[in-house]
């Protein structure tokens, strides 16, 4: 599959050409451009009706995927994802698949696998959620991020420990454990809540902006004309 990143890090735009017959999977609504020649075929997420529906509540994910098929001749397809950052490409085989945060996903080949992977409470909360993806399969997976992105290859018994809400996805085959940041004070006067504790070998991919952060600076712009219109 032929692609380009463009207008990275601040505004990434995956545009796709594609060869006659060829398909790629993506997240409904991310769709910015495509040539006449491309089909575009909306259905439910495999995996049955429960699971489809868990992934769309608890991922944060649209419960349609949108499949674009060049028709009589290649095609271009631009995509888009919402948070103002980076798009990567992650190439994803049997023996090595990835955990990715619920809404990182953009786009992905058809024989990639995405479904819920289930923390619980003994792997605690991953940010805005109890739910990450796992993705599976083989093919070509594209990921965006909040800022740009930042990718660290650990060794065997190698450490790393990352904000939640900078966490983007690791290799499945880390190791890892959800904790507090510190103790109670720390969690009030620090501004971290909780973090993973990742383990080598794999990769660990990283967004350099905190969407929660931005949500609480964007508040304090909005929150005196909010205030002032209520009264």
């Amino acid at each position: 599959m032929q692609f380009e990143i463009k207008d990275r890090p601040s505004y990434a735009l995956l545009e796709l050409k594609l060869e006659a017959d060829e398909t790629i999977r993506a997240e409904a609504g991310a769709m910015t451009y495509m040539s006449p020649k491309i089909q575009v075929e909306t259905h439910m997420r495999q995996g049955g009706f429960w699971s489809t529906l868990g992934l769309s509540v608890l991922g944060a994910q649209s419960f349609f995927v949108n499949d674009y098929t060049a028709r009589e001749g290649k095609g271009v397809l631009g995509l888009v994802s919402a948070p103002v950052g980076d798009i990567m490409h992650i190439p994803v085989s049997e023996d090595r698949g990835y955990i990715i945060q619920k809404a990182s996903y953009v786009a992905s080949s058809p024989a990639i696998d995405l479904d819920i992977k289930w923390e619980g409470f003994s792997k605690g909360l991953f940010g805005q959620g109890l739910f990450m993806i796992k993705v599976g399969g083989r093919g070509d997976l594209f990921i965006n991020t909040f800022g740009a992105i930042e990718s660290r290859d650990l060794a065997d018994g190698e450490e790393l420990i990352v904000d939640n809400y900078h966490l983007v996805g690791f290799s499945d085959n880390c190791r890892y454990d959800v904790r507090k940041f510190g103790g109670l004070k720390s969690t009030l006067l620090g501004g971290e809540g909780l973090v993973t504790h990742i383990r080598g070998p794999g990769t660990i991919y990283i967004q350099t902006k905190n969407p929660r952060e931005f949500a609480d600076w964007l508040w304090t712009l909005l929150a005196p004309r909010v205030q002032a219109k209520a009264r």
